[in-house]
């Protein structure tokens, strides 16, 4: 019986065993231990469970069942992802006409070069974050493949500079400070750059790698290598580099309005150039910022976050009155609903029910 990277024989990594004790169903939210765990994996992704378990005081055999019962209840997953070096990366904003809003939204939820979609209550209907391999095909797919859809009334393109924070850099914060100390996986805290015209496609192999563990990114290198046609040490090797160099981007997610986390909003803000970077950086470090980004257009700065409810909204804006004075919030739109996210397509509560993989549209 061969061993995953999670320090487990396969096997057992893929139990769907009962629930342990003390967690309830899937509509009554997470324990403080599934929460815990989940922030232990955003920590560290593919850790073994081995060390999830001590930075949890659970065995590893625990911890490897939990989470296996959130992710078969789509509560929680690790997915991977293109590093944001290698793709042009802009947001979208579409207005429907009246009564073609679902069609809309079910349409461009299908895209696989739309990899988020966001339902929102504002001046726009939809809010898409899109990939592209260069600026060209970028705006021919935003004009044509979204723009041409039938019940679309207009759309407006935002283009992705530099990328502050993401999913991968947002925390849960279950654990205390030493706790997860031990698991490192630190945020990177440093900006990345997207690009505008994609220098080197994947090769085959590396690619073959992305989709499996963009599926499941805790698969075991045994796993991947059947899965890839390779062995398990050219598995072991090329994902290894590929981490190392940054070419793939790992995180868990999870079916956030069930951990409290209902309401999200979508700020667009102005900074004056020379306080971006600092802004931009420290915006990103905020509990509550889920994504910050340098955008092109009017509204510099773009701004994602997840809150406790609608209440919560005047205290953060508070928060950013009070710490970036400089800051200026020209507009929120909160979400209703998100159908897709990083690829993965959701249901009301925020669960994992499938998959559409990443693809860019053509050059």
């Amino acid at each position: 019986m061969s061993e995953s990277p999670s320090g487990l024989p396969e096997s057992v990594s893929e139990s769907t065993s009962e629930p342990d004790s003390g967690t309830e169903g899937a509509l009554a939210g997470f324990s403080e231990l599934d929460l815990a765990l989940i922030d232990a994996l955003q920590a560290a992704p593919r850790a073994p469970w081995t060390r999830i378990g001590q930075a949890l005081g659970v065995n590893a055999t625990t911890a490897a069942r939990r989470f296996e019962r959130l992710r078969a209840e789509g509560l929680a997953w690790v997915t991977a992802y293109d590093a944001a070096k290698t793709a042009t990366v802009a947001y979208v904003e579409v207005r429907c006409r009246p009564r073609a809003f679902d069609r809309v939204s079910a349409a461009v939820t299908a895209l696989p070069w739309v990899f988020s979609v966001d339902e929102t209550a504002g001046d726009f209907d939809l809010f898409l974050s899109v990939a592209a391999p260069d600026l060209p095909s970028l705006g021919r797919a935003v004009h044509r493949g979204i723009g041409g859809l039938r019940g679309v009334r207009s759309t407006r393109t935002r283009l992705g500079i530099t990328l502050y924070g993401e999913g991968r850099d947002w925390r849960m914060r279950a654990m205390n400070p030493a706790e997860r100390a031990g698991l490192g996986g630190a945020p990177t805290g440093r900006p990345r750059t997207y690009s505008t015209h994609l220098h080197e496609r994947p090769s085959p192999q590396d690619q073959a790698l992305l989709t499996a563990l963009g599926a499941d990114g805790r698969l075991g290198y045994g796993e991947l290598g059947v899965l890839t046609g390779m062995s398990e040490h050219t598995a072991r090797r090329r994902l290894q580099r590929m981490i190392r160099d940054g070419d793939i981007t790992l995180r868990c997610d999870l079916a956030h309005p069930m951990a409290g986390l209902s309401t999200m909003v979508v700020y667009r803000t102005s900074v004056p150039h020379a306080l971006l970077e600092q802004t931009g950086n420290a915006l990103a470090r905020l509990e509550q910022v889920r994504m910050c980004v340098s955008v092109s257009g009017p509204y510099n700065l773009l701004v994602l976050v997840w809150l406790h409810g609608l209440g919560a909204v005047d205290p953060f804006e508070a928060l950013l009155a009070e710490r970036f004075p400089a800051l200026e919030v020209r507009d929120r739109t909160v979400a209703l609903h998100s159908p897709k996210r990083m690829s993965w397509l959701l249901d009301e509560h925020g669960r994992a029910t499938g998959r559409v993989p990443l693809g860019l549209p053509e050059h």
